[in-house]
């Protein structure tokens, strides 16, 4: 049985009365984390949170660093919204289907460490945050172009990176004729991703790649928004060695 998954608009319609969510404030879009919570910690004091300001993850919350139960609570303690990442998706079939086949070392630990609490905000994750009048959207892996793109399931959208010749969604490999999603990505709208690690931010014309490796030793990235502005921690040290 897979996970039961949602798309969600950014901001919000008004429910309850309520005005949207990020009236005069920012919109801050953070990617990888990785269970590395000091990076996050070190982050969130530069950015300097104020009340109108609203979080999205870009998922990869959890796995491969030292603390991914730290990184969800404090996801939760500033209202971090935050989109499905694969890691998530692997706990989350767990979770439904009670099979550990498919999980990795790191994944056992991360499981025997996380609560309700916790289980509750990973069970709220979305597939993707849109923002309309912006044409952007929000999203952990990306897109298979040329398909309709809100209608691309979880196993696409949290995993692609690579498209083989025949089209199929692949990840990332040195085989000879496959090409970045991104790459031929030249539709709307445009997509802020994480997933694929980088040295840089990886901009093109119609996205914006900004998982910079963190857990490997890179930097942890926010994209500030309506500014346009990048703010980067470096990494104290690499986790995967």
């Amino acid at each position: 049985m897979e996970p039961e998954l949602k798309n969600r608009l950014f901001p919000f319609h008004q429910e309850k009365g309520e005005e949207s969510l990020v009236k005069n404030g920012r919109l801050i879009v953070i990617g990888d984390v990785h269970g590395c919570i000091r990076e996050l910690e070190k982050l969130i004091n530069v950015l300097k949170l104020e009340t109108n300001d609203r979080v999205i993850f870009l998922g990869d919350l959890i796995n491969r660093g030292p603390d991914s139960k730290s990184v969800l609570k404090l996801a939760r303690s500033i209202k971090g919204y935050s989109i499905l990442g694969n890691h998530e998706y692997r706990l989350l079939k767990f979770f439904h289907t009670l099979d550990s086949l498919e999980l990795k070392p790191y994944e056992i630990s991360t499981l025997k460490s996380i609560d309700a609490e916790d289980w509750n905000y990973l069970k709220s994750m979305v597939l993707w945050l849109e923002q309309p009048l912006e044409g952007r959207v929000f999203v952990h892996g990306g897109f298979l172009p040329g398909i309709a793109w809100h209608t691309q399931p979880a196993k696409v959208v949290t995993q692609i990176q690579m498209i083989d010749k025949m089209g199929i969604p692949r990840k990332r490999d040195e085989t000879k004729g496959r090409k970045f999603w991104a790459t031929l990505w030249d539709q709307e709208p445009f997509v802020v991703y994480g997933h694929t690690p980088r040295r840089k931010v990886h901009r093109r014309k119609n996205s914006l790649g900004i998982d910079t490796g963190c857990v490997w030793g890179g930097h942890l990235t926010a994209l500030i928004l309506p500014e346009n502005e990048i703010v980067q921690i470096k990494a104290q040290k690499n986790y995967i060695k």
